[in-house]
């Protein structure tokens, strides 16, 4: 099993547990993203990545359930298929070839560009379903050395929202969330 596959285990596994534990009445609450509710961190994770996949790959991922319709199923469904093309074995020797990001090993992409995607959101659906948002300081840390050194270029994606200034000696956390656009503080 490759790395990528037990890193997504986790990271997925994380997310999961914090999808599982929205109350109901949570899923329409605001969100850290402007103009997004909870339902939305998930609704993104599970729909901008299948293209972004298959525009790079062979991969084709299969439909799941509406976000609408159940978050939880629609997550469970997606973090499956997911998980599945990163336990195949077949899935090491297959590339992701993409013109903004370039060759990558699929199971690389698939981590650089998905699973940490899906950490950085385990924040915003936790904070926004009134969850503990912690995630693994370490990882925190490693991101935002990494990170760091593209701030340009992730800043002119679009993706990333202005920095929001946090103090030098704030945990990780802190300081990943206000790199990556988000106040540490924010609270529906």
């Amino acid at each position: 099993m490759s790395g990528a596959a037990e890193e997504f285990r986790g990271v997925a596994g994380r997310f999961g547990e914090v999808v599982a534990a929205v109350p109901a009445d949570r899923w329409d609450a605001p969100a850290p993203v402007d103009g997004w509710v909870a339902r939305d961190v998930v609704r993104h994770l599970v729909e901008w990545f299948p293209g972004f996949l298959a525009g790079g790959s062979d991969v084709v991922l299969p439909p799941v359930p509406s976000v609408d319709d159940d978050p939880v199923v629609a997550w469970e469904s997606f973090a499956g298929s997911v998980q599945s093309l990163l336990d195949d074995p077949a899935t090491a020797d297959r590339s992701f070839d993409n013109p903004h990001t370039g060759s990558w090993p699929l199971p690389q992409a698939v981590s650089q560009f998905f699973t940490s995607d899906v950490f950085l959101h385990t924040w915003d659906l936790a904070v926004a379903s009134g969850q503990d948002p912690a995630l693994d300081p370490e990882r925190c840390a490693g991101m935002l050395a990494g990170m760091e050194q593209w701030e340009e270029a992730m800043r002119s994606s679009g993706q990333y929202g202005p920095r929001v200034p946090v103090p030098d000696d704030a945990p990780a956390q802190d300081r990943l969330m206000g790199f990556i656009g988000r106040d540490p503080a924010w609270r529906p």
